[in-house]
């Protein structure tokens, strides 16, 4: 099966070898694509939402960017809603 010399006889030779680096560059390819994808949809380093946010402030912080609430109402709302 095996040559004894540099000649890479064995399982496909450099052909076997070729294809094998092709498969593993395009496995490679697909896996970076995939996390780029996902970072992009899911909220990745450009998004500005924090994970745990919930419907209620998004509705608050849509109100004060619309200038429907002042400041001091937006900060007074965002704390009763996280607790503080």
């Amino acid at each position: 099966m095996w040559n004894d010399g540099w000649g890479m006889h064995g399982w496909g030779g450099w052909w076997g070898l070729l294809v094998l680096l092709l498969v593993l560059f395009v496995l490679l390819a697909g896996v970076v694509l995939l996390a780029v994808s996902l970072a992009r949809s899911g909220g990745g380093a450009g998004s500005s939402r924090e994970p745990g946010s919930s419907a209620a402030d998004r509705l608050l912080d849509e109100r004060y960017a619309r200038g429907e609430i002042d400041e001091q109402e937006y900060l007074h709302r965002r704390a009763v809603l996280r607790g503080r």
